[in-house]
């Protein structure tokens, strides 16, 4: 079986202009400067990005809409390439191609340069500054290193969501250069190709043979791109050093599944947003987790509840900074929020993300609405205490103190959950049906009391130490008697008898030993009754009432926490077995979506999704650790 699935639905062609299929989501490649993204289709069309950040319009966006703009570079009439990678170790691109008489390699990166602000300071920048910086420039070189082959080049931005059709005019001397404006966006192109225009389109048709090479780069800032093909090269080399040296200040495993690890990693630091240190929970907006369904959201944006594990992952794999960037935002909006702490912001932290819809789009494949903004920002979810106290406690121990500013924050938000904890709220999978008393939330709020009791006794405050443990056990208490069935496994939300798979954190987290007899209930019955084709689901959508009627893919975050559980209550056998068979479902860049289609292996939800990639760090960690200590007893 293809586990990438998307080839037996549809042929392995995606274009990007009107009226051509879409390339399977799992088929795409991410590249990122840790400020924009872009996804590249495999016939080499941009089909997503936004400027000039991460969740800012997008200038191309012909992944939800064959119209609303793509930018190829690529051999002419040839749509379907011979291969594509990643240069090993970095965020930058290749794409091989096939044509009759010649081979053409092009190779695409979003570049990364020195700093920049050495003589006046950047306005967006909160973190502290590094020795690199985002160029704002997105780089396009093509070599025929074998015959001969026709070249063309197609960029037809349509700035502000396909809305906004691009003008293009020249600029400098001859048809090297050409400038278009749009939605407070300027987009210069420099290449050593001769540009015209045909209406929004600037376009381009060259013949190269055997040595010759080509550059485009697409920039967007006040940082001047590279004029000349050694200009161009010698940036990409400095970019693909970046990434490679970025990549060598991590601790990996010597394992086979290592190379999984990594492009993790490559994901997470791609996804994180350098000036503000906020990891965004995927690169796109409105992919289906249900082709051709309504379940198609916007994901540009952080999630409180994934810095737990976020931090988890970074700081086991040695990247201390980036854990450290993350948790500092944190800390500036939960100091910002002196009221109420939200569930998600931003990436540069604001507050307000107004939901609304894109009619004239179309969306992927015809799944529609397509959605902007997150209307989940105004739930109430009680998971946000327990995790950013999670976040605070992981911190700490790290360093085993804990200052003001930070205590401050904690005594905020553990009350705010011991105020809270007894009542419903829409649960961490955002549910748009009624309030229930989730299993999960209950889970949180424990951790809440239970790290910040730990939190209060590094403090030095027993009084507020014992009222919190207190209040801890109490939760604990509420949760036992009323989350578990009749068999002893732990049911959705109280009154319910569904599975859902947030249960699984209870072992992960610490609230019962994975010797306890209800944990291993839970976690065998989760994987015996909750899952397809051993895929786990979050829950079953014809038991809870989520807003919807459609049906979903497997949750594959849930089956890493699966992978990750097993391990934990000794079944590591059958743990590595699911690690393995996960694996393998990986696209051809070792990248996920949100979610997977157990039958045909499609990948399906926005991507590539941090909330997965973090939970593979953790469950092949966990998978690899029981390795060593079955193969070295004793070893921890």
């Amino acid at each position: 079986m293809d586990h990438r699935g998307g080839e037996a639905v549809r042929p392995k062609v995606a274009g990007g202009r009107a009226g051509e299929p879409f390339a399977p989501i799992a088929d795409y490649g991410f590249l990122s400067d840790c400020e924009t993204t872009a996804l590249v289709a495999p016939s080499g069309n941009i089909e997503w990005m936004c400027l000039p950040k991460m969740d800012s319009p997008s200038v191309f966006g012909s992944i939800l809409d064959r119209d609303a703009g793509y930018f190829r570079v690529g051999p002419a009439g040839v749509e379907v390439p011979a291969a594509q990678r990643y240069i090993p170790g970095t965020m930058v691109m290749e794409t091989t191609w096939w044509v009759h008489g010649g081979w053409l390699v092009v190779t695409d990166a979003l570049l990364m340069g020195p700093w920049h602000h050495e003589d006046e300071r950047s306005h967006t920048h909160r973190r502290a500054p590094t020795d690199y910086d985002a160029d704002h420039v997105l780089l396009r070189m093509v070599r025929c290193v074998n015959g001969q082959a026709q070249v063309r080049l197609d960029c037809m931005p349509v700035f502000d969501y396909g809305q906004s059709p691009a003008r293009w005019e020249h600029s400098g001397v001859g048809y090297h250069e050409a400038v278009a404006r749009g939605n407070g966006v300027a987009l210069r192109l420099t290449t050593d190709m001769n540009v015209g225009f045909e209406g929004s389109l600037a376009t381009s048709r060259t013949l190269l043979k055997q040595g010759d090479a080509r550059f485009v780069a697409l920039s967007w800032s006040e940082h001047e791109p590279p004029a000349t093909y050694e200009d161009a090269h010698e940036r990409l080399v400095w970019t693909v050093h970046h990434w490679q040296h970025w990549l060598d200040r991590g601790r990996f495993p010597d394992h086979p599944w290592r190379s999984h690890l990594q492009r993790s990693a490559l994901t997470l630091k791609g996804l994180t947003f350098a000036p503000s240190g906020a990891v965004a929970a995927a690169a796109t907006t409105s992919l289906p987790e249900t082709p051709g369904g309504e379940r198609n959201w916007d994901y540009r944006y952080t999630w409180i509840r994934d810095s737990t594990m976020a931090l988890w992952a970074f700081y086991t794999l040695g990247y201390d900074w980036e854990a450290n960037d993350f948790f500092y935002f944190i800390t500036d909006v939960a100091e910002a929020a002196e009221g109420k702490l939200q569930i998600m912001y931003g990436l540069d932290g604001r507050e307000e993300l107004p939901e609304s819809t894109l009619d004239h789009l179309s969306g992927y494949d015809g799944a529609r609405p397509v959605r902007i903004g997150n209307e989940a920002y105004v739930q109430n979810q009680h998971d946000v205490w327990g995790a950013i106290i999670g976040s605070v406690y992981m911190f700490v121990r790290k360093r085993d103190r804990l200052d003001d500013r930070l205590w401050k924050i904690v005594v905020k938000q553990v009350e705010d959950a011991l105020d809270n904890w007894r009542q419903p709220d829409a649960g961490m999978w955002e549910v748009r049906g009624e309030p229930q008393h989730f299993t999960s939330s209950k889970l949180f709020c424990w951790v809440a009391a239970d790290r910040g009791a730990r939190l209060a006794r590094i403090r030095g405050d027993h009084d507020r130490a014992r009222r919190w443990q207190a209040a801890a056990d109490e939760i604990h208490a509420d949760v036992l008697a009323h989350a578990l069935d009749d068999r002893g496994v732990f049911v959705a939300h109280y009154g319910a008898t569904s599975l859902d798979a947030s249960s699984l954190l209870i072992p992960l987290l610490g609230f019962l030993p994975p010797d306890d007899k209800r944990v291993r209930e839970t976690v065998l019955a989760i994987a015996d009754e909750l899952s397809e084709d051993d895929l786990v689901l979050r829950y079953r959508a014809a038991e809870t009432d989520d807003g919807f009627d459609s049906e979903e893919g497997t949750f594959t975050i849930c089956s890493f926490w699966l992978v990750s559980a097993l391990v934990m209550i000794g079944e590591v056998e059958r743990a590595k077995a699911l690690c393995e068979k996960l694996l393998s479902y990986a696209s051809p860049l070792q990248l996920y979506a949100e979610e997977i289609d157990p039958h045909t292996g499609r990948h399906l939800g926005n991507f590539p999704q941090a909330f997965t990639h973090l939970a593979l760090i953790n469950a092949v960690m966990q998978v690899i650790q029981a390795e060593q200590r079955e193969s070295e007893p004793g070893l921890v």
